[in-house]
């Protein structure tokens, strides 16, 4: 994905800390998550920084059902960046 200059890539100081902000108590989720950033790390933005800090926010079972696509976000998580990241963490594995 390409990033415009109203979206800088992250600082290799805001990345290790995303990083770490991202760890989480569920296997599932860690695997995602993980996948998610072998795949975008050297092109992650301060948008989809963003949107995955809103998902870290949520409680483990309730991330792992948005990343299951059991539910959908809804009210503040609702948003563009959070739907972006949402869609590239469920993104399957390229067979």
């Amino acid at each position: 994905m390409a990033h415009v200059l109203d979206d800088p890539l992250l600082s290799p100081a805001a990345l290790s800390k995303l990083r770490w902000r991202c760890r989480r108590g569920l296997l599932e989720n860690d695997l995602f998550i993980e996948r998610f950033f072998a795949r975008h790390e050297a092109t992650l933005t301060e948008r989809q920084a963003t949107g995955l800090e809103a998902l870290m926010d949520l409680p483990d079972n309730d991330l792992l059902d948005l990343l299951l696509v059991r539910t959908q976000p809804q009210a503040e998580l609702d948003r563009p960046e959070v739907r972006l990241v949402l869609d590239q963490l469920r993104t399957p594995r390229p067979a």
